[in-house]
């Protein structure tokens, strides 16, 4: 059978970073709390990130207001991308359209000089 995962609650995580705010190495703090010091720069880092939004439970995600910016910047430019080629894709088809009604076959886009010469 595997060991399962140790579970933290937020006061022992802001307990353990303020060992270390008082002047306590990581290590020390590590040893007496038996945690892996990279945990501990973890917690810290996330504390100093967003004190707010530092621990916030089980399961649950921490977004930067930062990284939720972004990621909304980047919907967003998607969003312009998307409509402009489905604008693009409209009036293809509605050229193509235009050709198949009027027997036009010039859908290569090559110039009536050049067909002919193909042709010839």
């Amino acid at each position: 059978m595997g060991l399962s995962r140790r579970q933290f609650t937020k006061e022992f995580k802001l307990a353990a970073v303020r060992r270390l705010e008082n002047g306590v190495s990581i290590a020390e703090v590590a040893r007496g709390l038996e945690v892996n010091a990279n945990v501990l720069h973890r917690w810290r880092r996330e504390l100093r990130q967003g004190p707010g939004n530092a621990f916030p439970g089980k399961g649950q995600r921490r977004w930067s207001e930062g990284k939720i910016a972004e990621l909304e910047r980047k919907i967003g430019q998607q969003t312009l991308e998307i409509d402009f080629l489905k604008g693009c894709l409209q009036r293809i088809e509605e050229q193509r359209m235009l050709q198949a009604l009027t027997g036009d076959p010039r859908s290569t886009g090559k110039s009536g000089k050049q067909q002919k010469a193909f042709r010839d």
